[in-house]
């Protein structure tokens, strides 16, 4: 994988390591309103569409300056109807914020939670919902980045459109690393960000919208700016955001998506995936690191493992590995489960299996450093 021999490698689940290419990209001053960059923004909205096997006209991508977090927003202020309600499937951090960006926007929210170390249950969701006819949409996210788990959006997503309910699928962590089809999944509005699978960089996000969804929702938007239906109108109508777009991260996400389509596709990258994260879990292993999930929910994007009890205070201090990883170019992520100390090592951006074996090589040195077996004791 190509990159200046001083940058550090960041095994995060994004921002992460981007190519050169897609660097280089952003060296392009252009204007938001220039023939060139309009364009760029319409090939793009294509291209996105594409990653979740959709197209025009039944469906619309919606650009949003921001994070993904601003697009989840966007989406939930946007298609909830006064008097709707949203069930929110919860199993994990993401899924909690889920819920709790509606409750700050005054939707009536249903929290359905399940253990974070097991997938969504859609026995319990049907349940929910034939329990409560008042629901009008369903949200969940795909891969929960907390710990890594790959929830069954399909299964939900068809439960869902047969009971007459709306189906948001938050896919942050998952469109362009792992395959999806929002028309076999039944979404009608899925959320995600330029700087995770697709590998761009950060600075917006959007929504692959089903047209006729987003029709029904005339005049709900609880927000100016993250208004979905404006934004839609405006980029159908001109081809321009409605306010100032981050042109230099369109044109690395444009080249992002290119650099997609010349490995192969989706399938090709989540191979890679795959791969990294079989040689991540077999080093880890070895070292005497636990996964924090079972083999058979791991998905191929971010890994959790438990912070063991070792070394002279019997305590594994993160902060301390964290920066001595860091020192040597290697940037992982601190925890977010919710019973239990973990820190998670992402398996996207452009790294191969070469730069996991070198990170593995580096937290065998930093143990050792440290005062800490290795193996650590189980």
């Amino acid at each position: 994988m190509d990159r200046p021999g001083d940058e550090p490698l960041l095994f995060t689940p994004g921002p992460l390591t981007t190519s050169r290419s897609v660097k280089e990209a952003m060296l392009i001053d252009l204007g938001s309103r220039d023939e060139r960059f309009l364009g760029i923004v319409a090939s793009l909205r294509h291209k996105l569409l594409a990653l979740g096997e959709a197209a025009e006209p039944a469906y619309a991508a919606i650009l949003l300056s921001g994070s993904g977090t601003y697009a989840v927003e966007a989406t939930l202020g946007s298609a909830l109807p006064p008097g709707g309600k949203l069930l929110t499937l919860i199993n994990g951090a993401y899924g909690t914020r889920i819920a709790s960006l509606a409750e700050a926007l005054g939707i009536a929210t249903v929290r359905l939670s399940f253990d974070e170390r097991r997938a969504l249950d859609p026995v319990r969701v049907a349940a929910a919902l034939d329990a409560d006819p008042t629901i009008s949409h369903v949200a969940l996210v795909h891969c929960e980045t907390s710990t890594g788990l790959v929830n069954p959006i399909a299964a939900v997503g068809e439960l869902t459109r047969a009971r007459g309910r709306s189906f948001i699928v938050d896919a942050m962590s998952s469109l362009g690393g792992i395959p999806l089809s929002l028309p076999a999944a039944q979404i009608d509005y899925l959320v995600s960000s330029a700087n995770k699978c697709i590998q761009g960089v950060p600075g917006f996000a959007f929504v692959l919208a089903r047209r006729d969804a987003l029709s029904s929702s005339r005049g709900v938007a609880r927000s100016t700016s993250l208004d979905l239906r404006a934004q839609l109108a405006e980029l159908d109508r001109s081809g321009q955001f409605r306010y100032t777009p981050p042109t230099h991260a369109i044109l690395a996400c444009d080249r992002a998506l290119d650099e997609l389509a010349e490995e192969g596709g989706v399938d090709a990258r989540a191979a890679r995936y795959r791969r990294n994260q079989a040689v991540l879990a077999a080093g880890m292993a070895a070292l005497g690191f636990r996964s924090y999930l079972p083999a058979g929910l791991q998905g191929p994007i971010i890994t959790a493992f438990h912070c063991p009890a070792s070394g002279e205070d019997g305590r594994f201090d993160f902060e301390r590995f964290y920066r001595a990883l860091s020192r040597r170019g290697f940037v992982i992520y601190p925890g977010k489960a919710s019973e239990e100390t973990t820190f998670r090592i992402g398996s996207i951006g452009h790294l191969g299996e070469r730069e996991h074996t070198a990170l593995l090589g580096a937290i065998a040195t930093v143990l050792d450093e440290l005062g800490l077996p290795s193996p650590l004791p189980r």
